[in-house]
């Protein structure tokens, strides 16, 4: 078995390696390529237990997913993405477990309804990859990545409470409310433990290999611990990847740029492994269906997947139309109310600028709000066909197969529906999302520009804070080395805050100050970035740079200060 899950472990990176290099989805192209490889007679068939594939893949996927979302972006698009991650979920197991009920009676309501949980949640790992490669807008993909956070949370508490109800345990609504409450609130609590534990390390141990270690550890601790106190472990891991990527910036520069590496890299194997395992349970599939009930599986098979293909967009568009007359007539109240410290702020630049008046600043203020809260009919077009299935649903059904209420046609009719909606979700929206995003002409080039904007107004207050940070250093610099050196700090200073330098000018600059005191160098040139990620942490703090952005240009200032680092290290009469 080891040498069989290395055997397709090789095989699916280098499907995946083939995608990437081409520019193809790598989920799709593994799941095709697994499906037709399962026909070959030496092809291994895997046939892992459900729940060890959960326990094993989703933590790791889990946490580096959450690590990735921008915490602001998700606060401020938390009533869509908890519309989808909860009350979606919800309404595709009712939808889903009465139209399995009335078509194969024999599943019994309560097996229906587990069905419905377990086909329930999608994976936004496609549609994620595609729409990086065409520019979806920020404001989809934050929806998209968010709602694949907790919707797995969702269907894993309604599996614990219908698999109960299967087993002979009388589950009454109102127990099976209070267990999800109790799921949320230990999961997040757990996550939060775990989060700030794992953070504290980060602060305190500079060792990047120790940290990475952690780090690769905390997800399987939470989401574990967290599952053995009835909470749910994918909210644990979620809530942690979510405050340690929000504090992420504090830590040590060379944590961030091994951490980031190490977890595209697990991603790309897990993920890969994956759905080529997802692939190649088509022999399964195949054998489940067997001589009897064969037509009436497949009808329900290709009922659920229609349902699930149906029921998202006839919940997604009358909620988002409702929530945006709703946020209309909040945000109007916000415009007639108190100005907003946003507003204050702004008023005060305004002032300075003489850009606005004070109504035209708060006008402009409603509207970003607006635009950032409200999703339009093509973005929800998106978002409706971006529904695709993945490693939960297969893995939760092939979990499910094990129960032992369940009779074996039941078993085998919720592993044949779960992999058809798999597969057919995969490949039919997969295929046809870039399609209809092309069609829909959606891009980021709204984010570009008010990235621009962005960048424009952080890059004045960094040159600001900058001079300020130098004028301090320049009385210290006074203090310990006199007047006679201030020629060499004057001439230092102005080499980092010019925008544009000439190369020789530089250089000349450079050999005259690196012979005082090298040391004292570095540390003002550290002290400088660390001032400017100072700022970039403050602005997006305060909602005026989205953190995306703040990310990229923290990793530049990183590759500066390991390039500050290497030279020193490599410089004649350093320390070794």
């Amino acid at each position: 078995m080891d040498a069989e899950i290395f055997y397709v472990l090789v095989g699916a990176v280098v499907v995946a390696a083939i995608a990437r290099r081409r520019g193809w989805p790598a989920p799709l192209l593994v799941t095709v390529v697994a499906i037709a490889a399962s026909f070959l007679p030496f092809v291994p068939e895997l046939n892992a237990d459900g729940h060890l594939l959960l326990n094993l893949v989703l933590p790791p996927l889990l946490y580096s997913a959450a690590l990735d979302v921008s915490f602001v972006s998700f606060r401020r698009s938390l009533p869509q993405i908890r519309r989808l991650g909860v009350g979606l979920v919800l309404l595709t197991a009712l939808a889903v477990g009465l139209v399995a009920w009335w078509i194969f009676p024999s599943l019994t309501l309560p097996g229906a309804l587990l069905l419905g949980a377990i086909v329930a949640p999608p994976d936004a790992v496609s549609a994620a990859a595609i729409g990086r490669r065409l520019g979806l807008p920020r404001r989809i993909m934050t929806v998209l990545s968010g709602e694949s956070l907790i919707n797995d949370a969702t269907s894993l508490t309604l599996y614990r409470v219908f698999a109960m109800i299967i087993a002979g345990t009388a589950v009454s609504v109102g127990e099976g409310v209070w267990q999800f409450v109790v799921a949320v609130v230990v999961g997040v609590l757990i996550g939060l433990v775990f989060g700030v534990a794992l953070h504290q390390l980060r602060m305190r141990i500079a060792d990047p290999v120790v940290i990475g270690t952690f780090g690769l550890l905390a997800p399987f601790g939470a989401y574990a611990i967290a599952e053995h106190l009835g909470g749910s472990g994918v909210l644990a891991v979620v809530a942690m990847g979510l405050y340690v990527g929000f504090h992420a910036p504090q830590t040590d520069y060379t944590t961030r740029q091994q951490e980031a590496p190490l977890w595209l890299s697990a991603d790309f194997l897990l993920e890969s492994f994956v759905f080529a395992y997802i692939g190649l349970q088509f022999p399964r599939v195949i054998s489940d269906l067997g001589a009897e009930s064969v037509g009436e599986i497949l009808l329900l098979s290709g009922a659920v997947l229609v349902v699930v293909l149906v029921v998202r967009p006839l919940f997604i568009y009358p909620t988002s139309a409702w929530a945006n007359f709703r946020d209309r007539r909040r945000l109007a109240r916000w415009d007639r109310g108190v100005a907003s410290g946003a507003f204050r702020e702004r008023q005060q630049r305004s002032r300075r600028w003489g850009q606005h008046s004070p109504d035209e600043l708060r006008r402009q203020i409603v509207r970003e709000r607006m635009a950032g809260l409200q999703l339009t009919a093509k973005d929800n077009a998106v978002i409706s066909w971006a529904g695709m299935r993945g490693v939960v649903t297969l893995a939760t059904a092939l979990a499910a197969a094990d129960l032992a209420a369940l009779d074996e046609q039941a078993s085998h009719a919720i592993v044949v529906v779960a992999f058809v909606v798999t597969v057919g979700t995969l490949l039919l929206q997969g295929l046809t999302l870039p399609l209809l995003i092309r069609r829909l002409g959606i891009a980021s080039d709204v984010d570009h520009v008010e990235d621009e904007k962005a960048l424009a107004a952080v890059k004045e207050k960094s040159r600001q804070a900058g001079k300020e940070y130098l004028a301090q250093q320049r009385v210290e610099w006074e203090k310990k080395y006199g007047e006679v050196d201030l020629t060499v700090f004057d001439a230092f200073a102005k080499r980092m805050t010019r925008v544009e330098r000439d190369t020789d000018e530089a250089q000349e600059v450079e050999d005259a100050v690196a012979k005082p005191s090298y040391d004292d160098l570095l540390a003002l040139s550290k002290g400088w970035l660390q001032v400017r990620r100072s700022i970039l942490l403050q602005e997006r703090d305060a909602g005026n740079l989205d953190e995306e952005v703040m990310r990229e240009l923290i990793s530049a200032m990183d590759a500066e200060e390991l390039a500050m680092d290497t030279r020193g290290a490599t410089r004649p009469g350093a320390r070794a």
